[in-house]
């Protein structure tokens, strides 16, 4: 994959938000989609040998809109200023938890887990965390896991401001209503989400010896996001 002709691209659009310019520029546009497809059909590939559930997808059924609905959105630039895809075995739009690959100048990473899933699902993912906090426990408390994620709650996640690893992107000040305040693993149960991130360079992606190395983090957090897709899957 070519980051840096993407990478380049995107700080353009970055600073030249606007149809005109877009239009003038859309073969380059085009040309950093296709490096990008190219990427995430890659890493499909090598997902799939230890995660067959994904092997069907393709570049299309994973890869976001660059286009942006600015709707109900303050800012009214057209275009994202980044290229992401969620591979993800019931597609990108699922509450199914995936495989995420985001590319964009210093903002870079890799995710893997269950993103902005609504109440009632969290719901039951914290009681079943409560019912099996043996099974949790060994997912995300073994030490190469915490070596990559860290601690849950623990990385900061917003607009231009991301820690180098997380485990949670958002979470609770306190216990949610309902479940016992002198729990001993309350940090789970405050959790939003249950999502890992590991942010890298922006030479990471370029080539394709990036590909192994993603998959060594993707793997160990594979059990955290089949214990959560139990649960989801529920629900669709």
């Amino acid at each position: 994959m070519d980051t840096k002709r993407i990478l380049c691209f995107l700080q353009d659009i970055a600073a030249n938000n606007n149809r005109e310019w877009f239009l003038d520029h859309k073969s380059e546009y085009q040309a950093c989609k296709q490096e990008f497809e190219a990427g995430v059909a890659a890493l499909i590939l090598e997902i799939s040998k230890f995660d067959t559930e994904v092997s069907h997808l393709t570049p299309k059924d994973c890869c976001f809109r660059f286009y942006r609905d600015v709707r109900f959105s303050p800012d009214k630039s057209p275009y994202k200023r980044h290229f992401g895809a969620y591979i993800c075995a019931h597609g990108k739009k699922s509450l199914r938890g995936g495989y995420y690959i985001h590319l964009q100048p210093g903002q870079c990473l890799l995710s893997c887990g269950a993103y902005w899933l609504p109440t009632n699902i969290l719901t039951s993912c914290r009681n079943e965390i409560m019912a099996n906090i043996d099974e949790w426990r060994k997912c995300v408390e073994n030490g190469r896991f915490i070596s990559y994620f860290g601690y849950p709650n623990a990385g900061k996640w917003s607009e231009g401001n991301i820690d180098p690893k997380g485990f949670g992107i958002e979470s609770l000040k306190t216990i949610p209503k309902g479940f016992p305040r002198d729990y001993e693993f309350a940090d789970y149960l405050r959790m939003k989400d249950y999502a890992t991130w590991r942010l890298v360079p922006d030479d990471y992606f370029q080539g394709d010896g990036w590909l192994k190395d993603a998959v060594k983090y993707l793997k160990v957090a594979k059990p955290m996001m089949d214990f959560m897709n139990a649960v989801i899957d529920d629900y669709e």
